[in-house]
């Protein structure tokens, strides 16, 4: 039976793009003769089962909008999953609106909801997902980016380039700490493509756990080779879910830090920046050494930016072929481009088997693209230890007796 109704739903944070898949994807229902319906918030309020939330989508409403940043409808981290009644509400809400088609626009946190309004209505209410986030962290088959990485990277790219002016000219550090997770993908982005002095992300450790100190004595060994090279000042970036992997016992404030709806740590509310700077302020005065810091956050700015070129298209695409698909009647499918040509990954092929919850790629570390990263940034490494006079001077430049630089920066010599 063909499709009367497509519901339009937006989750998880804001992603430049969003507008102009509500955009591409009421045009098209339209054209194919469905009524595309936006609905407001998210589930919030049809976890309530409330249908006022709502309104028809038309042409001259959504037609000039693919280049603007935010979106229409909202969004909410509101999880449909988190309780039977939560899950009935809504698809009673749906089927009281005559809804039998859903488009879902979200990353990690809206692929659950998807897969259960698929799963527990047998099919008899299609959905489509269409990947957004600017964290670039939700499964794919090929590394295409998700919609509004682009525009995001593109935005923090310029915060960072002004940033790193002023610390030129006021001779000061900046340690910003850049929005992600849990992944480390927009950080090492904009850090890369910005020339930061340095960037540091959680895969780069290979490991769960990560201390507060290892963190300072990366940027620490930083601010010591550029001091030695004649340069005091620099900017650092570091990805926000460093955090997440801090025992709680060293981060007091992970123990009692608000959680969004899907139980995340809302790590924005984890000032990494101060900690880091008050730790390494404390370390270079305990040697009279005066070193201004300043810590920044970068991440807000970058969610409701207008799309760059790229993602204005890519939006358009994505739901030009949520429609299309739906149109097929098929189902269960998160919509991708792959090679210039719609792909649709099947609902099975998204979950992690042990958490439930969506799949996730993490910056892959071995690979060249990273290497380049790494060779580009200011820190200390193996070479830094093999001319002895180099050493010397290190050792100098950072107030320490040149066997306690050894025995402290050693580890980096590896």
């Amino acid at each position: 039976m063909a499709i009367k109704k497509i519901g339009i739903i937006v989750g998880g944070g804001p992603a430049p793009g969003i507008n102009g898949v509500i955009a591409a994807v009421a045009i098209e229902a339209i054209n194919i003769g469905c009524t595309p319906i936006g609905f407001h918030d998210g589930f919030e309020w049809l976890v309530e089962r409330y249908t006022d939330e709502q309104h028809e989508l038309t042409i001259d409403e959504v037609s000039r909008m693919h280049r603007d940043g935010g979106s229409l409808l909202g969004t909410s981290r509101t999880d449909i999953t988190r309780d039977r009644r939560s899950l009935e509400n809504a698809i009673a809400a749906f089927n009281k609106l005559g809804v039998d088609a859903l488009v879902c626009i979200g990353g990690d946190d809206m692929i659950r909801s998807a897969v259960a309004i698929e799963r527990e209505t047998g099919g008899a209410i299609k959905v489509v997902l269409v990947p957004k986030s600017i964290d670039n962290d939700v499964w794919m088959p090929l590394p295409v980016p998700t919609l509004g990485h682009e525009t995001a990277r593109h935005v923090g790219v310029e915060l960072v380039k002004n940033l790193m002016e002023d610390a030129r000219t006021t001779v000061r550090w900046y340690f910003g700490v850049t929005m992600g997770r849990p992944t480390g993908h927009l950080t090492l982005a904009i850090g890369k493509a910005a020339s930061a002095t340095c960037t540091i992300i959680p895969e780069e450790f290979r490991k769960e756990r990560i201390t507060l100190d290892e963190i300072c004595d990366i940027i620490e060994g930083t601010i010591i080779k550029r001091r030695a090279s004649g340069r005091d000042f620099g900017v650092v970036l570091m990805a926000e879910a460093l955090t997440e992997h801090f025992n709680p016992e060293e981060i007091v404030e992970l123990q009692d830090v608000d959680r969004d709806e899907q139980g995340n740590i809302r790590v924005t509310e984890i000032d990494l920046g101060h900690k880091v700077k008050n730790e390494l302020q404390a370390r270079f005065e305990r040697r009279g050494i005066k070193v201004t810091m300043v810590d920044k956050t970068i991440g807000y700015e970058l969610r409701c930016a207008s799309p760059i070129p790229y993602d204005a298209e890519y939006a358009r695409d994505l739901g030009y072929a949520a429609v299309s698909h739906l149109k097929n009647g098929d189902s269960g499918a998160m919509i991708t481009l792959q090679g210039g040509e719609a792909q649709a990954v099947p609902f099975a092929d998204l979950i992690d088997a042990e958490t439930g919850r969506g799949r996730r790629r993490a910056v892959d570390v071995d690979t060249e693209s990273y290497q380049v990263a790494r060779d580009y940034m200011v820190r200390l490494g193996p070479k830094d230890f093999t001319d002895d006079a180099w050493v010397k001077k290190l050792a100098e430049v950072g107030g320490m007796p040149e066997a306690d630089f050894k025995a402290k920066f050693g580890k980096f010599a590896h």
